[in-house]
């Protein structure tokens, strides 16, 4: 489809449309008039996680294009769960943890978006100001009735779960309801005519579209994301160590832009036009670098990546603690760094610096000859690093690196 907004046009051409109701008529509005659109976060966590981040750079693009973003925090939704793409129950948080999880991860947002009062300034909104004074028989009444079972069980949320026999609690049942309400909510208090979300998300998202036009006969669109894996076919991001966080006291700036650094050669160019501002022109210019150049568009991806969400002085320092790090063999005290009391095994420091999820994992990485400890292999996984004045460096294979120091 030929789209006429800059909003469509853009997000058309850097990879993001999945799904979208009624794309012709989305795009009209989008062409007339400033678009209010939203998506939900919820707080099971102190940070969102790079998982989310495709989501976040969409409400970063809404606002470019000229239109209002609506960052939606679960603070309600999140005492329930939502059963998406889940195989079993989340554990349930108490209102303070809720609490504490909106307050960091609310800084992140700031990073993406320009928040204040103009038409086109993003607002960041919690559900639990709506859900949690919410009388439930009226709840019921009001709005349960414009929902089926039938129809529920349809949706992929739902029937994932019961066709791999995993219990799915009445109250995970309700989070659809829920969502589909916070959109019809949206719409009357802030004029949000836009819901986007991951593909998973595309049966609650038509669920709010349906609310909205039942309870006011007001007309609302969806708008999905595709699921962005891997050229190898593996969820983007996940590592060894685990999760690649977006707040700094998880991953520090300089792993996260070591990440973006060790993209596969098949998905820089997916990701530069997804996860930065690099201009479409830029990104065809390092699209057709080949052989060892290819390491230039990697650069250009780490690098935007890392300042859009830690500074374009983090970013730097990462680049330069690469460049050292790497290029001319020596150390830095930006790279990851945890520290001891004397001395620790090299087991303990692999998985301390998160080179590896497990105990287990690091043993497995010694055996393979691809740890090393001041460039000297390490063959033992009963070493003792002792630490003295100067800090002791480990590597594991050529691209991950840290420092442990007393």
């Amino acid at each position: 489809m030929n789209f006429r907004s800059t909003l469509l046009r853009s997000l058309d051409k850097r990879g993001y449309i999945h799904q979208a109701t009624d794309a012709a008529a989305l795009d009209a509005l989008a062409e007339r008039e400033i678009v209010p659109g939203y998506i939900g976060f919820d707080a099971t966590a102190s940070s969102l996680h790079i998982g989310s981040l495709v989501q976040i750079m969409m409400l970063r693009r809404l606002q470019q294009a000229g239109h209002k973003p609506i960052v939606l925090m679960g603070g309600g939704t999140t005492k329930v769960g939502d059963p998406s793409g889940k195989d079993e129950s989340r554990k349930l948080l108490t209102a303070d943890d809720i609490a504490a999880n909106i307050a960091s991860i609310g800084g992140v947002f700031e990073r993406f978006l320009t928040f204040g009062d103009g038409p086109t300034d993003a607002v960041l909104v919690d559900n639990a100001e709506w859900l949690d004074g919410l009388n439930y028989v009226e709840f019921l009444r009001d709005v349960g009735r414009h929902f089926t079972i039938n129809r529920m069980l349809t949706f992929d949320s739902v029937r994932l779960r019961l066709d791999r026999e995993q219990p799915l609690s009445f109250l995970e049942f309700n989070y659809m309801i829920l969502q589909a309400y916070d959109f019809a909510e949206l719409s009357r208090r802030v004029g949000c005519r836009l819901q986007m979300g991951g593909s998973d998300q595309w049966g609650n998202i038509v669920n709010g579209i349906e609310l909205a036009r039942r309870m006011d006969g007001t007309d609302v669109f969806g708008l999905t994301t595709p699921l962005i894996t891997t050229a190898d076919g593996g969820k983007m991001g996940k590592t060894a160590a685990g999760a690649v966080w977006l707040n700094a006291d998880r991953v520090s700036p300089y792993d996260y832009w070591q990440f973006w650094r060790n993209t596969q050669d098949g998905d820089v160019v997916k990701f530069l036009k997804l996860f930065t501002d690099v201009p479409l022109h830029e990104i065809e210019r390092l699209a057709a670098l080949r052989g060892a150049e290819i390491n230039q568009a990697k650069i250009a991806l780490a690098n935007g990546a890392t300042a859009m969400l830690h500074g374009e002085d983090a970013a730097r320092a990462a680049e330069e603690t690469a460049r050292r790090t790497f290029a001319e063999g020596g150390s830095d005290e930006n790279l990851p760094t945890m520290t001891v009391d004397g001395s620790i095994g090299i087991v303990a420091a692999l998985t301390g610096l998160g080179f590896a999820a497990s105990n287990g994992e690091a043993r497995r990485k010694i055996e393979e000859g691809a740890v090393r400890v001041d460039s000297q292999v390490v063959s033992d996984p009963q070493l003792q690093i002792g630490i003295r004045d100067a800090p002791v460096k480990v590597s594991l294979g050529k691209k991950k690196h840290g420092l442990v120091r007393r």
